[in-house]
């Protein structure tokens, strides 16, 4: 690789991207799929409710918990090793999975799968940071990666459906083993290695530390919305804030620390962090009513409701690959500011939804989506771009951690927002009994049910009260998203000033001759 950090990327670069596509395309899938497969596999196991929830959660919390340790670890070892190793365990584990005959096989192989993947999301990310080193390549990489990323959400669940239409609920699982295989294949032959030479031996109590932040913190959020604010979820998030304040101050002392805390004092990577935590935050809490909007208020069934979703996703592909043309024309901070006024103008449209609106909230969903696409391609791409090369693993890994913690705590808060509304909102008249009515005001979901208990009219008359209430609590959640991505829109006009890769040219050359990068086969 030439020192020239600005040198172009030839064919090789570009195919290696196609590779690097792959991985982001799975873990996408992987988080999809397991909605609609987890049913029949409950049946065939005989998971309990509290089985089910393991299954379903594990892969997620591992993967948060996990990335600070995989970013730092691929700087160390060299980022093409990490993402290969991750992929044969990823492979291997996909495998176990399908082939479970147990509840618990199939937690530890998902358990498996998580720690797997947290090695993926940050090599791939870095890689691409490392591979573009022209500001303009860079960004335009790190859009087909989130692309990538958010077209594999959005057909996971039409996927899905086709195979649990025609094979057995681990067919699911398999779509990991032929994509590993031929990210195997190709990438020793199209990506380069880079690592740290510099980088000290990963620091143990760090990695503890980090592990033990993250994930009560990440089960704390989930379960105050399962099941509301308990001692155990107090608890929970009280430990993770105790144990993160504990990992900053080992990270200052250390000389080579897992998290390099001064890439913080860069305006430009802290706003984009931010920005990534919100945005990311709100479109996870409003596309979480949307979605129970679709199938209970609307009565569609999972493979519709993801056929629906199938808009929004094309918007958010076409933002995000939108995005570095725009900014090449303007800054980075001016298309990032715009895109957060367009989903402002997304949501306010959620909030004039009637009850039936079924394509005004498709409408406004596709709005939200591509401006939170704008502002993804180009805020992942300032966030690795303010990171020196040799720290662009911990970096990549920051911003999918900041992402993953923005989707739990915008699903807590603006799913509470609107459950609360919806509660509050609910009443009805006729021949509902109260008792049914208490039930219905526990979720949207516990309205149906009750409803579907009742005779005819009664239940229709819960029923449309429920939908009326729901939407109302719909349209507070994205009020108070719009409100919310207007403050993070001024907060990009004024920090993200900077043009594209503003923050790595210039680069003393001790920070690129750290890096050891080689294109040679292995």
């Amino acid at each position: 690789m030439n020192d020239d950090d600005t040198v172009g990327a030839g064919r090789r670069e570009w195919l290696g991207l196609a590779v690097l596509a792959l991985p982001a395309l799975l873990l996408a899938l992987d988080l999809s799929v397991l909605s609609l497969a987890l049913p029949r596999l409950s049946e065939d196991l005989s998971a309990s409710s509290t089985q089910q929830l393991w299954i379903s959660d594990i892969y997620g919390f591992l993967v948060s918990g996990f990335l600070i340790t995989a970013g730092r670890l691929g700087d160390r070892i060299g980022r093409r090793k990490l993402l290969l190793i991750g992929a044969v365990g990823f492979a291997l584990a996909s495998a176990l999975a399908a082939f479970s005959t147990s509840v618990w096989m199939l937690v530890t192989a998902r358990a498996l799968m998580g720690v797997a993947g947290a090695t993926l999301a940050p090599s791939t990310l870095a890689l691409i940071s490392n591979m573009f080193r022209d500001p303009e390549q860079r960004a335009l990489g790190v859009a087909v990666y989130v692309s990538c990323f958010m077209g594999g959400a959005a057909f996971g669940p039409v996927v899905g459906g086709i195979l649990l239409q025609s094979f057995w609920w681990g067919s699911v699982f398999l779509l990991g083993v032929p994509v590993m295989a031929l990210l195997l294949v190709a990438g020793p032959f199209l990506l380069p290695e880079f690592r740290d030479e510099n980088a000290g031996t990963l620091d143990a109590p760090s990695v503890l530390l980090s592990l033990g932040a993250v994930l009560p913190i990440i089960y704390g959020i989930k379960e105050s919305v399962r099941s509301g604010l308990s001692a155990l979820t107090v608890t929970a998030l009280v430990l993770g804030v105790l144990l993160g304040v504990l990992f900053v101050r080992r990270q200052r002392r250390l000389a080579d620390p897992l998290l390099d805390l001064g890439l913080f004092r860069r305006p430009a990577f802290s706003a984009a962090l931010v920005i990534l935590l919100f945005a990311v935050g709100t479109q996870g809490g409003v596309m979480l009513l949307t979605n129970l909007h679709l199938q209970v208020v609307q009565g569609l069934s999972p493979l519709s409701a993801g056929l629906w979703g199938i808009a929004p996703a094309l918007g958010m592909v076409v933002g995000s690959m939108t995005a570095p043309p725009l900014a090449q024309k303007s800054q980075p901070g001016t298309v990032i500011t715009a895109g957060l006024a367009i989903a402002a103008v997304g949501y306010l449209m959620i909030t004039s939804t009637p009850v039936s609106g079924l394509g005004l909230l498709i409408a406004g969903a596709t709005v939200v989506f591509f401006g939170i696409g704008l502002v993804g391609a180009l805020a992942n791409n300032v966030v690795v771009g303010s990171a020196p090369p040799e720290r662009a693993g911990s970096a990549a890994a920051t911003a999918q951690t900041s992402g993953d913690l923005g989707i739990a705590l915008g699903i807590a808060v603006l799913g509470s927002i609107g459950t609360g509304w919806y509660a509050r909102r609910l009443t009805t008249g006729g021949d509902v009994p109260a008792e049914a009515l208490d039930t219905a005001r526990t979720s949207i979901t516990d309205a149906a049910t009750a409803a579907a208990s009742l005779p005819g009219p009664a239940g229709r008359a819960l029923l449309d009260a429920a939908g009326t209430a729901f939407t109302d609590g719909l349209h507070l959640a994205a009020a108070v998203s719009a409100a919310l991505v207007v403050c993070l829109a001024v907060l990009a006009a004024l920090t993200l000033r900077q043009r594209a890769g503003a923050a790595t040219t210039g680069q003393p050359a001790s920070a690129r001759e750290n890096i050891h990068s080689s294109t040679t086969h292995p």
